[in-house]
Formats: C-alpha cells, sequence, structure tokens
C-alpha cells in the first residue's frame, strides 16, 4: 500500500524518521529547495549515480552540502520537469529511514549534452536516509541506470535512431 507523503509546509521535522523521510520526499515532490536548511545538515552527502560531474559540489556521482542538494534538484527539475517520487514502502528506527520508491518523469530538459528526447521514464529505486538530531546527514540512492537508459532509448540498439538528433546536440555550443 503506497504512504503519501505530507507538504513540506505541513512537515516539522523532529526526530520521527518517517515524518522526515516524507518531509524529504515532499521537498523534491514540490520542488521546495527553501526546505534544504530545515530537512538536511550543512555536512549532508547524497550519494546518487545520476549526479553530474559538472555544476554540483562533490565529485560524480555525489551532492555535497545543501548547495550540493540545491544544485542537483535544480538539475534533475530542468532535466524532467514532472519529476514525481512516490514512496511505496518504508522501514524505520531512531537514525535511518529506507524505503522503497517509484521514480517518474519525462525527459523534457538537456541532459548534459544530449537533447531532450520527450521520453516518459519510470524506475523503481531504493533510498537509505540517515537522520541525525532531525536532520538528513545522508542519502544514498540505488536504482538501475540501465534501465533509465533503455527508457530514454540511449542504450544499444535503440540509440542509433537518435544518433544524429545527439549530435546536433553535442555540436550546439553550451551556454
Amino acid at each position: 500500500m503506497p504512504s503519501t507523503t505530507r507538504s513540506t509546509s505541513e512537515a516539522t521535522p523532529s526526530t520521527d524518521t518517517a515524518a522526515i523521510a516524507r518531509a524529504y520526499v515532499g521537498m523534491w515532490n514540490e520542488r521546495d529547495d527553501a526546505a534544504i536548511p530545515d530537512l538536511v545538515s550543512e555536512s549532508f552527502v547524497m550519494y546518487d549515480p545520476g549526479i553530474p560531474e559538472k555544476d554540483v559540489p562533490g565529485p560524480k556521482g555525489e551532492a555535497h552540502g545543501r548547495e550540493g542538494l540545491e544544485r542537483f534538484m535544480a538539475t534533475m527539475t530542468t532535466t524532467f520537469p514532472d519529476f514525481q517520487v512516490e514512496i511505496l514502502d518504508m522501514v524505520t528506527d531512531d537514525a535511518l529511514a529506507m524505503y522503497e520508491v517509484r521514480l517518474t518523469m519525462t525527459h523534457d530538459g538537456p541532459l548534459g549534452r544530449i537533447p531532450p528526447t520527450g521520453r516518459r521514464v519510470e524506475l523503481r529505486g531504493a533510498s537509505i536516509l540517515r537522520i541525525e538530531d532531525g536532520l538528513v546527514q545522508e542519502h544514498r540512492f540505488h536504482t538501475d541506470m540501465t534501465e533509465a537508459a533503455d527508457q530514454l532509448g540511449l542504450s544499444f540498439p535503440a540509440i542509433l535512431g537518435q544518433l544524429p538528433r545527439l549530435l546536433v546536440g553535442a555540436l550546439r555550443p553550451r551556454r
């Protein structure tokens, strides 16, 4: 049975790890980057294979600090403007929230040098949040990135049909 997320404006982070996790997911769904200081620590680190190396503080696959999270959120919601996270199941204890998610999104913005494909993507994944003093310290997200590439038409042989479009996108100057 799917859990529902509460609006971040309704959420008051406390020591209730389930409430903190729901508020964190709500922040993503509402694009509420103003809630970041209320939900994540200054030393926050997110591990996600989709985090780009450029424009996000931290190495590829990591977002460091509140600024890193804010920049990654901006990247995701620019690339996938309808990006949504649905919590399917959650297990918590005093300092940990683990939940299974369904991500839905449409590739309507640039993905690095890859132009929008207009393709709809639905992925399942798992997140682990480590929480201390009512703030998320760490977020680890796990999913099958091959499945994402397949759904975007970016894996072999599907990519062959998109090569002309991708080449034009790669040749365009970056802003």
